[in-house]
């Protein structure tokens, strides 16, 4: 079973509820086990709302007002991908993108998004998009089944 969407937002506060419920129903209509779902759509609304605060700027010779969001249902595993059009994560050495390493305080109001994908999913990479600008967050998570799932990977 593979199933896939790819979601061109607006850089707009409603479109992070848009993006979460987009992929709660291709979860729940896959058969995707709640607790799962629930965990995927944690780390999404939080790389989304990233991308909305921080996905503006002057990448591609202009304002973006966009993002994108692309979810991929192959097999065993659901990969998601957040890609902005801002600044991106500063670079170190090798030019590589150096996202922040600390996680926030407990009771911050920004700045702990990144370490939650991190906790929430089973494999995270953080990065820019090369040559072009812009942050790409994508994140990964094995999947589990509700007992008799329609769309349940063979």
């Amino acid at each position: 079973m593979s199933i896939w969407w790819s979601l061109h937002l607006r850089r707009d506060a409603a479109s992070v509820p848009l993006a979460r419920r987009l992929l709660l129903g291709a979860m729940e209509t896959a058969g995707v086990d709640p607790d799962v779902s629930y965990d995927l759509s944690v780390a999404l609304t939080e790389a989304c709302a990233n991308a909305v605060e921080h996905g503006g700027g002057t990448a591609w010779g202009g304002f973006s007002e966009a993002y994108r969001v692309t979810a991929y249902l192959e097999g065993e595993k659901c990969r998601i991908e957040v890609a902005d059009a801002g600044p991106g994560f500063p670079a170190v050495a090798g030019g590589r993108a150096h996202p922040p390493a600390r996680p926030a305080p407990y009771d911050a109001e920004h700045g702990r998004g990144l370490c939650l994908i991190q906790e929430l999913a089973d494999h995270v990479h953080i990065g820019n998009k090369p040559d072009r600008g812009g942050a790409v967050v994508s994140f990964d998570k094995i999947l589990k089944w509700r007992k008799g799932a329609p769309l349940m990977a063979v």
